[in-house]
This record gives structure tokens, sequence and C-alpha cells, in this order.
């Protein structure tokens, strides 16, 4: 199956490509998600972040379906070198990590393909229901 379909408009001008339907792009934060939260200033603290339970085995479940897993961190692009070792030593596989996520949480993605969310609590579990949907501009 090909993960990546390449689009035409009326046209035939090139648009963005669109991965196939059963394929998902999962970007998980690293600190308070899958391990506890540590802020930028104390990266000595990066070096043995607590993992949460369960976090690398549903990390690991998306990425053997065949989705795309992506850690989008808060972590600034100096911490790469620490970030990249811890999730190496404990057992995450992914494609990519994107550094810069702006701090400070309260998020709103506008953005030209649909967007899920899941507000993570936690505790990594079974995914139960929805909070609400997104919001559209007019037609």
């Amino acid at each position: 199956m090909e993960q990546i379909h390449f689009n035409t408009d009326k046209e035939g001008k090139s648009l963005s490509p669109v991965l196939a339907e059963s394929i998902i792009n999962y970007l998980i934060d690293i600190d308070g998600t899958i391990c506890e939260d540590i802020p930028n200033e104390e990266p000595e603290r990066m070096k043995s972040a607590n993992l949460y339970d369960g976090a690398t085995q549903y990390v690991n479940n998306l990425y053997d379906a065949g989705h795309i897993v992506t850690f989008f961190t808060s972590r600034t692009v100096d911490l790469k070198e620490i970030t990249e070792i811890w999730l190496t030593e404990n057992g995450f596989k992914y494609h990519s990590v994107l550094y810069g996520k702006p701090r400070g949480g309260n998020y709103h993605w506008i953005d030209n393909h649909p967007v899920k969310t899941t507000h993570f609590k936690g505790k990594f579990s079974t995914l139960i229901g929805k909070i609400g949907e997104s919001e559209k501009f007019e037609e």
C-alpha cells in the first residue's frame, strides 16, 4: 500500500501530499507526556527523566502499526543529544523529533488538513471518547 498520495488541483498544480487514510501522523510531546515534566532550564535532569508507565509500549505500538511517530517538544535543538539518547535508552521507536514547540500550552492549531488531538492526563490507557470537536472556517 502506498503511504502518500500526490494530488493536483483543477489546473494541474501540485498540492501538498496526503497520507493514506490508514496512516496517522502522531505528534507526541515528551516532558509531562511520556516522562516527568522537566523544564529546559534543568537539562541535567533530562538524562535520567522518570518514564511514565506504558509510554514506551503505547508509542511503539503506534510505530509498529505503521503510523508515523514524531516527538514534538518544547525542548530546544541544543538539547537534541540528551533527548535522543534518552529516547533510545528507553526503547522508543520513532521517525523524527521536532524541537522548539512553543512553550506554555493552550495550543490552537490552524492547518489545511484535519487535526485530531488527545489530551494526556498522566496515564496511558484505552481511549474512550472525545472532549469536543475542531473549529472550522466558514466556507
